[in-house]
């Protein structure tokens, strides 16, 4: 019994402190985890409410193309001249910035 005792005593002090690794923890899962995800998450829904048509953008899958039409849920995008296509929105990865670089012209040498 007395040694039960003296046990308990001493396990006070080791609660607060894995209370304390347990609250550490959790702090450096929000900070790493779970905060920029929030913050992607509410910069993807500005984006896509703010799609407009016109807009090029590029699906998950890697096909690019332009915005022709928006529905509710889904948006029409022109991938060539005679093709246009039906995309979900969360398919969208994103707008494509990227500015197409001209190839540069070879002079042929007579």
């Amino acid at each position: 019994m007395l040694i039960f005792a003296t046990e308990t005593a001493s396990g006070g002090g080791g609660t607060l402190i894995t209370l304390g690794y347990i609250v550490f923890i959790v702090a450096i899962f929000y900070l790493l985890l779970i905060r920029p995800q929030k913050k992607q998450r509410k910069e993807r829904e500005t984006m896509m409410s703010a799609l407009a048509v016109g807009d090029e953008i590029y699906t998950a899958g890697g096909i690019l193309g332009t915005i022709t039409r928006i529905k509710e849920h889904t948006v029409w995008v022109r991938i060539s001249e005679k093709c246009e296509i039906e995309l979900l929105k969360t398919s969208i990865g994103g707008r494509n910035t990227q500015q197409e670089v001209p190839e540069p012209k070879v002079e042929e040498q007579q």
